[in-house]
């Protein structure tokens, strides 16, 4: 804090770490601001950042006054600044983040300024986890074999890695095979207190995964960023927010027997979704926190991009170092957490003050019942008591199923079988959200080891996996003995990442891949994952439940979603005796009596003291080194992308958009997966085209997801999901729009990129068009970039999720939105328009932009929208075509 400041907050504080200075809260409260106590504590830490970070330029006075006066029936519509302690990535999002690093360094060379300038100025972590595709399962060498697929696949994506760990300051890769990073964040990375400078603070982070709000649960701020503002984040920039609503979410009492953390956090996303919590915080309070786990918390935590929320906070109390103790942190980090946490006044207790939310919940955890959610989306809770009428309604509602369903032969190691409609070709053990959860984890190996015992296993066309969130599973289940109970059901380990929840399922065996095409059958996957939207998890599976750990195994067992699993048997025993689930179902004594038998803190200090080193395929990586990276215009993993190629030392004024024609038309809840999909790529695609132009091979592909660092495939596989449906080309589903130009390919109906490239060619702009919860899903900032470099200026929607929105932003892209009550269609609006935005070079934020569009024959559409550029930083970045254009302008100014 300068010398001169107003605040005169620095406090010294003794722990066991050593002597530090803080900020103290109690001493703002009592000089300058009044009582704070019933600020919620996300706010508090909020504050905390503004009073430490006071500068009088970034931060001011009023920032301070804003959050200390924190309104909480109507929060001021005021900016604040917030910087991060530190940022976490994961390699699907890193890769380009880095590969942007490495594009700003060659710009500003370019511009005469010095690279080493751009250099992540608070520490970064990456943990890569997003590239383990599961290409075999269910023996024990799938592991190993999986393991040599990932690193011949990604050799040059990790060479590039490697690179950046040398070239970057505050920069730090967890190798492959480790873990997901947002259970290593929780088990490993986090610390809860930072210190800096002999500076005590709360941990606090931004992620370029949606899922980095699993570290709300622990007690640090921490939320999900596209990766261009993580990376601005890395080079000194403050994230710039209003002041967040804070929505109180009251639990008490326990969870009952038979219901599990999964269970609960599906009931909580549903009730959220209800209620509305878009851009909002989340904090859950009450006496239901006083015997809930940390793990529960973090599961709760986790899935705040599926409630909609920022974050979904927990304060820090007893559990939390109770957790850190669990976890094999020391007893001076421990010390310093409690004694800090404490001193500020931000240690929850049961006599702590009920704070003021902006609105509340509540929910008796004795009320909570075994859950499933889909099948396209995980708000849409089923109980599993309904599950099999629910699948019905499913059927012939969501899938269009009117006649019987087929009934198929299917072949699989030399048995022959029988699917049909809701087979269970996908069960996975997979995701952050549960396999960090022991007790679901320890759940599903009981469940496992009660159905061996009676000789079940899974159906012969399920494919079965389990991908640990980290080393620490595979310990605590092999010490257990349940890894072989899941081994003899056929949840052998297949690696340690996210898997299957990402869409990395891998390709179904081929018979049932052929029954599949065969019946046009309409199949299921069950897994502990957190999404489930429409071609996500694999490309010939339709329908996706979310589940816990012990039901994924069961339904591997049943072998079909068409089941009750309350009053039919999974199977029989080897007597011939019916087995239903009650009957291998755990108590949640039997659970606790094997975590405190099976975990320790050594556990988690053994396998976390080698994080960094990786497997040996890792350590024996070779790569370049040096300030610049040496671009291969051969590579198809890594090119320099073209944002700050020819980039001028000014931004032109900001003009108005004429002319645009609609490239896509699409409905609600439409995702960042749709968007920009994560998967598999299509031979046929214009990405895939690309590609074999090149002489890559089809079995060389890869996915979209390990493509990242490479605009040509990313750009020509936006908008590319198969399950998408654009309305200017009614009839048809995948990346394809109708071409709307007068000549001889008006009308004709071509891939998205194609006819990109002809607007592109006639100088047209486009726009996007869509319904409400645009962009809802994964952080995904390719989702925006490859909008913006297929040539869309603009998108006008219903309403957008947070994180896509923000994105837009920062890649020059004009977010607006209808107003209340209007939509395209009861604007009469089909697309084939002519748009023209009355867009001035003075840009306010949320100010109102006209839109006219003209119709074929003549006529006019006048409407306004509102911009949804919502902070004045908002519109610098605006102005300058982008956030990282906005920061490299400033540093080569510097």
């Amino acid at each position: 804090m300068p010398a001169g400041n107003p605040f005169r907050a620095e406090r010294q504080l003794k722990t066991k770490s050593g002597e530090f200075t803080i900020y103290s809260l109690p001493q703002l409260a009592a000089d300058k601001v009044g009582p704070i106590d019933k600020l919620p504590f996300s706010i508090r830490v909020l504050l905390e950042a503004c009073l430490r970070k006071f500068d009088n330029f970034i931060v001011n006075e009023s920032h301070i006054a804003d959050l200390a006066n924190w309104n909480a029936a109507a929060p001021q519509q005021v900016e604040i600044p917030f910087m991060p302690g530190r940022v976490v990535l994961q390699d699907f999002t890193g890769v380009p983040a880095v590969v942007d690093l490495a594009a700003l360094r060659s710009a500003m060379v370019r511009m005469g300024g010095n690279p080493k300038k751009i250099n992540p100025l608070v520490p970064c972590d990456l943990v890569i986890d997003h590239s383990v595709q599961v290409d075999f399962f269910g023996t024990p060498q799938s592991l190993a074999q999986n393991v040599q697929i990932e690193f011949e696949r990604n050799l040059e994506r990790y060479q590039f890695l490697r690179w950046g760990q040398k070239a970057f300051n505050n920069f730090r890769v967890v190798p492959p095979a480790t873990g997901i990073v947002h259970q290593v964040n929780l088990e490993y990375l986090a610390k809860v207190v930072l210190t800096r400078d002999g500076v005590a603070f709360p941990d606090s982070l931004v992620g370029t995964d949606s899922h980095t709000t699993m570290i709300n649960g622990l007690g640090v701020v921490g939320w999900g960023v596209g990766g261009i503002e993580a990376e601005a984040v890395m080079l000194g920039q403050p994230i710039y927010m209003l002041l967040p609503e804070v929505v109180g979410f009251k639990l008490s009492g326990q969870l009952p027997e038979g219901a599990t953390a999964t269970d609960l956090v599906l009931t909580v996303t549903q009730m959220l979704r209800k209620h509305g919590v878009v851009s909002k915080f989340v904090e859950f309070y009450g006496p239901g926190l006083d015997a809930m786990s940390l793990p529960d918390r973090a599961t709760l935590a986790n899935m705040a991009p599926e409630y909609g929320a920022t974050m979904g906070f927990f304060p820090v109390d007893a559990e939390t170092l109770r957790y850190l103790e669990r976890t094999g942190r020391t007893p001076a980090e421990i010390d310093l957490v409690e004694r800090y946490y404490k001193e500020q006044g931000l240690f929850r207790t049961s006599a702590s003050p009920e704070p003021n939310f902006t609105s509340s919940l509540e929910l008796n955890l004795g009320t909570v019942v075994p859950s499933m959610a889909g099948p396209k989306r995980p708000q849409d809770r089923v109980l599993l008591s309904q599950m099999k009428s629910d699948w019905h309604k499913q059927l012939s509602t969501t899938f269009g199923r009117t006649e019987p369903s087929p009934v198929v032969d299917v072949k699989t190691n030399g048995s022959s079988s029988q699917i049909t409609d809701g087979a269970v070709v996908i069960a996975a053990i997979t995701s952050c959200t549960n396999t960090s959860n022991p007790s679901v984890m320890i759940g599903a190996g009981l469940v496992a080891q009660k159905a061996a015992a009676k000789g079940l296993t899974r159906k012969p066309w399920v494919k079965t996996s389990l991908a640990p969130g980290s080393r620490v599973v595979t310990d605590y289940l092999d010490k257990s003995g349940l890894d072989k109970a899941l081994d003899a059901i056929g949840f052998n380990t297949v690696g340690y990442g996210c898997t299957t929840c990402i869409g990395n399922s891998g390709p179904l065996p081929e018979p049932v891949s052929e029954a599949v095409k065969k019946g046009n059958l309409v199949v299921s996957a069950v897994l502990s994952g957190n999404r489930n939207f429409e071609g996500r998890i694999n490309p010939q599976v339709k329908a996706n439940y979310l589940a816990s750990p012990p039901l994924v195994v069961a339904y591997a067992i049943a072998g079909t979603t068409d089941i009750d699993l309350a009053t039919e048997p999974l199977g029989k025993d080897r007597a011939g005796k019916d087995v239903f689930l009650k009957d291998i179902w755990p108590t949640q004594k039997e659970v606790a009596d094997v975590i405190a038998t099976s975990m320790s803190p050594a556990t988690f200090t053994n396998e976390y003291a080698k994080a960094t080193l990786g497997p040996p395929e890792w350590q024996a990586i070779p790569s370049s080194a040096g300030d610049l990276y040496q671009w291969d215009e051969k590579s198809t993993y890594v090119q320099q992308p073209p944002f700050f190629v020819d980039m001028p030392g000014q931004p032109a004024p900001v003009q108005a958009i004429c002319g645009a024609r609609v490239l896509a038309s699409v409905g609600d809840s439409v995702t960042t997966d749709h968007i920009s999909p994560a998967g598999s790529i299509k031979p046929d695609s214009p990405a895939g085209l690309y590609l074999q132009s090149l002489g890559v091979p089809v079995s060389e592909f890869n996915s979209y997801g390990a493509r990242r660092g490479n605009d040509r495939v990313m750009t020509r596989g936006t908008f590319a999901n198969i399950r998408l449906k654009n309305l200017l080309a009614p009839g048809t589903e995948g990346g394809v729009t109708r071409f709307l130009l007068p000549g001889k390919d008006a009308g004709t109906v071509l891939s998205i990129y194609d006819a990109s490239i002809k607007y592109k060619a006639a100088g047209v702009p486009l726009v996007v068009l869509a319904g409400a919860e645009y962009g809802t899903g994964s952080s995904r900032d390719w989702a925006a970039k490859g909008t913006f470099l297929l040539g869309v200026r603009a998108v006008i929607a219903v309403s957008y999720e947070r994180i896509h929105r923000s994105n837009l932003v920062g890649m020059g892209v004009l977010p607006l939105e209808f107003k209340k009550g209007q939509s395209r269609d009861s604007l009469g609006l089909d697309g084939t328009e002519v748009f023209d935005f009355d867009l001035k070079a003075d840009v306010k934020p949320l100010q109102d932009i006209s839109v006219t569009a003209t119709k074929a024959d003549g006529t006019k559409v006048s409407f306004t929208t509102t911009c949804r550029i919502d902070t004045p930083v908002e519109v610098d970045y605006y102005r300058h075509g982008g956030i990282l254009h906005y920061v490299l302008r400033q540093l080569a100014q510097k």
